[in-house]
């Protein structure tokens, strides 16, 4: 009598998905990756060696990290054994590496594939590193965040960071070809449809491959293809690849900052856009706007630091979506502003030399005399009321005796701050005289 578990189908003779039936059986088969795959790839040159380090595979999802992992089990005749570190605890780690360490007695090495290897605590990180360095196992970790803030230093140093890259247009197209050869039918959709359908994967291959198989259940052989409108309706789409607490999040707001920085309107949309569009916070971008306009625009256009706080006052106001379209003028005011950072690299050099001087005072000719004794000891004493020198400018030192004249701000010849130089730089010949 059949179990309840298999005649719900998932038995183990159960359908598996299209994309556990399309892995690849040979390292050279996986797309998108030949950098690592190739014929002159890191993992190619790896196993021709004949021994494969303990490495990190970090990549976005869907781009072959598990597929790899078992290939070069295979081709290396070492045991695979796999967890999951968002599954698996201290109990599941020692009973892997007893495993590992009765199998190397019995003379076959492990590879211990651990899939998001950065959920592990610190802990539970340091645990592998004795049996990574005796060889008892050789360690395979999978990663979708940066290894550089997620993993230990210690287990980075035993371990080779391989990256793997987002697959692109040509990589899913591939997918698709090798999914019609696998069904024997091209896929019922049309020119459009197919652009539409991998731009709405996002780089994962195993997502393609799920939203292929879902047609091929929906549209009966000899169909019409489907078009855009009509495959919409059959596959859901996702959102964006974006975790507002990881590595997404943060490489698309340095893009938007660097864009904005480098003076394409263009591009800074473009990553405004994909934020927006991935759910993030609009006031998180109104704040790193208000941040943009003033330590790469300043005073070279006094101005954006305006519009950026317009828009955070204008989407508190209208909200979404209308606001959002204040969010887009002032990251193209920002954009295409004249660009400065004379401000903030004049007050970080004052703050560092706040810092070595300690608490030195102020000269007393711009200290105030409230007391009698103050008076006597010359406090105001000498000081030149500014208002009343010719052009308002008396030229004397306001830094401490000890230090002299120092100079942290330097305007370039951009904007508004051509002005602002102009004016130094006359200020500076008047001091000159009157010295």
């Amino acid at each position: 009598m059949s179990s309840l578990f298999e005649a719900a189908g998932f038995g183990k003779d159960a359908p598996r998905p299209l994309a556990d039936r399309l892995r690849p059986q040979k390292l050279s088969d996986v797309v998108g990756q030949e950098q690592l795959t190739g014929k002159d790839g890191m993992l190619s040159r790896m196993l021709a060696s004949g021994r494969i380090p303990s490495i990190v595979l970090w990549g976005p999802p869907g781009t072959g990290k598990t597929t790899i992992a078992r290939l070069l089990a295979g081709e290396t005749g070492l045991a695979f054994e796999q967890m999951s570190a968002i599954f698996s605890g201290v109990a599941d780690l020692k009973k892997a590496f007893e495993q590992a360490r009765i199998r190397r007695e019995q003379g076959r090495g492990t590879l211990l594939f651990v899939d998001e290897i950065h959920r592990f605590n610190k802990s539970q990180q340091d645990s592998f590193l004795p049996f990574v360095e005796d060889g008892t196992i050789t360690l395979v970790g999978a990663t979708t965040e940066n290894p550089s803030f997620e993993l230990n230093g210690a287990l980075l140093s035993r371990a080779q960071v391989l990256v793997l890259n987002r697959l692109d247009a040509q990589a899913m197209a591939a997918l698709v070809s090798r999914a019609e050869l696998f069904e024997k039918r091209a896929l019922p959709v049309d020119d459009q449809a197919m652009s539409a359908l991998i731009a709405m994967a996002d780089g994962d291959g195993r997502y393609i491959l799920n939203l292929v198989e879902e047609i091929y259940a929906s549209v009966p052989e000899g169909a019409v293809p489907l078009t855009s409108e009509a495959m919409a309706k059959i596959v859901q789409k996702r959102m964006p690849l974006y975790d507002k607490a990881a590595d997404g999040h943060y490489n698309l707001i340095s893009a938007l900052h660097k864009s904005v920085r480098g003076s394409d309107p263009d591009a800074a949309l473009y990553y405004l856009a994909r934020m927006l569009a991935a759910g993030e916070d609009p006031l998180f971008l109104a704040r790193r706007l208000v941040r943009m306009a003033i330590e790469d625009v300043g005073l070279a256009d006094p101005e954006a630091l305006h519009q950026a706080l317009a828009a955070k006052d204008t989407f508190d106001f209208l909200g979404s979506p209308e606001g959002e379209l204040a969010l887009a003028q002032a990251t193209i005011y920002i954009a295409t502003a004249p660009k400065s950072n004379a401000s903030y690299t004049a007050f970080s050099a004052a703050m560092k030399h706040a810092r070595e001087t300690g608490s030195l005072a102020p000269p007393k000719i711009i200290l105030n005399a409230p007391t009698k004794m103050m008076k006597e000891q010359e406090y105001g004493a000498g000081y030149r009321y500014d208002h009343d020198e010719p052009e308002a400018f008396s030229g004397q030192n306001y830094f401490p005796a000890e230090m002299g004249r120092e100079q942290y701000y330097n305007p370039p010849e951009r904007g508004f701050e051509r002005e602002v130089k102009k004016r130094l730089e006359y200020w500076a010949k008047l001091r000159k005289v009157r010295e």
